[in-house]
């Protein structure tokens, strides 16, 4: 079975890194993908696409990339459930970067990052 996802999109704001309670890094980010067609209108539509970015990835990505800016990602797809207020059963999908790509950045130090950095 394979779970695999690559994007390239803009970034649609700064990035903040927080740390969580066990240490660990982590950013959350919208990515802007302009769909390939356009719609019945000829206008290109956009996808806004959340991605949750870990520990060297999280720290690298915010340090190199600003809101506009372009990147890659590759990454996996979780779905996770939550009970609202109401009891009611919600559903969220994310794209979990296991590699980021930065292919617009002004900062020149370092054009790529991934999981396998860490340590």
């Amino acid at each position: 079975m394979l779970n695999q996802v690559m994007l390239v999109g803009r970034l649609t704001d700064n990035l903040e890194v927080v740390e969580t309670e066990n240490g660990k890094k982590v950013t959350t980010l919208l990515l802007a993908v302009q769909r390939t067609f356009k719609n019945c209108d000829g206008v290109y539509e956009t996808d806004f696409i959340r991605c949750t970015l870990w520990n060297a990835v999280a720290a690298s990505t915010s340090e190199y990339c600003k809101k506009g800016d372009i990147v890659g990602i590759r990454g996996r797809i979780q779905v996770s459930s939550y009970e609202d207020k109401e009891g009611t059963k919600k559903y969220t999908t994310e794209v979990i970067a296991e590699k980021v790509t930065f292919l617009s950045s002004n900062n020149s130090k370092n054009d790529e990052t991934d999981e396998d950095d860490e340590e």
